[in-house]
């Protein structure tokens, strides 16, 4: 199994990943390592993909925790395992409880796992444009702070998502942005096709961390359009006609000594 980690988040007390597709059992499209319970993947595949990825992290798979991401600025603490038909409808979990691993599902869309480990709290966000223009990000920050954690001690790190050289937006999304936040233009760089622009998600969310109060940010600067071997991606699965496409997990934990 292949999976990505960031310096910033090796901290004692804490596992993270940012898994790739490789090193599962699924077959065809989602080969191999897909996480999407909302994929048309088989339910034994994904389980048993995500069951290797809870013991990566030293956790049971049913303490491997995802949501059901709508997009949206909404937040929920985690305090124990929910199960997979009840999952909540939010884009970012928080916790303080060891032993629960919190995850978000992407396929282009931007993970963001953070830490504070002087307060023991961690956090996971879902940041695609609609979450990270809606708030996405500090609103996970909000709710980390709720739970005790300093924002200043807050580490972030981005993970594998489409970069601008591959994201090529229309002028509703540029005019969106520019209403809604005028400060997002400098992460919009002229396109080939005229009202066209490349929109760099991940230095506009890296901005938006930054404009929460956090100094500790790192970008792993890996794009899941542009490497096929390693990511699954929404976008090229679409250019390419593909039905469905896998879904990549990004997970941290807080270690300790039991299940609970």
């Amino acid at each position: 199994m292949m999976m990505l980690t960031a310096p910033t988040l090796a901290l004692p007390g804490i596992r993270h990943a940012f898994f790739t597709r490789q090193g599962g059992v699924s077959t065809g499209l989602y080969a191999s390592l897909n996480g999407g319970i909302g994929s048309a993947d088989t339910a034994a595949n994904v389980g048993a993909n995500r069951a290797r990825m809870a013991a990566a992290l030293g956790v049971e798979p049913r303490r491997l925790l995802s949501a059901f991401q709508i997009h949206s600025p909404q937040v929920i603490v985690a305090t124990q395992p929910w199960p997979g038909e009840a999952r909540p409808r939010v884009d970012g979990i928080v916790t303080r409880i060891p032993r629960l691993a919190l995850g978000v599902i992407t396929a282009d869309c931007g993970p963001v796992l953070f830490a504070e480990p002087q307060a023991g709290v961690i956090g996971a966000a879902h940041a695609g444009w609609r979450g990270a223009l809606a708030g996405i990000i500090e609103a996970t920050v909000a709710a980390m702070a709720g739970l005790g954690a300093a924002r200043a001690k807050i580490r972030a790190a981005l993970g594998p998502m489409i970069r601008q050289r591959s994201y090529e937006v229309g002028p509703d999304l540029i005019e969106r942005f520019a209403a809604a936040d005028p400060a997002a233009k400098p992460f919009f760089a002229p396109a080939a096709r005229p009202g066209h622009a490349l929109f760099d998600l991940a230095g506009y969310i890296a901005a938006r961390l930054r404009r929460a109060g956090l100094d500790h940010v790192e970008d792993l600067d890996a794009c899941t359009y542009a490497d096929p071997e390693l990511f699954f991606s929404y976008r090229r699965a679409t250019h390419r006609g593909e039905a469905d496409y896998g879904r990549h997990v990004n997970a941290i934990a807080l270690t300790g000594r039991n299940g609970e």
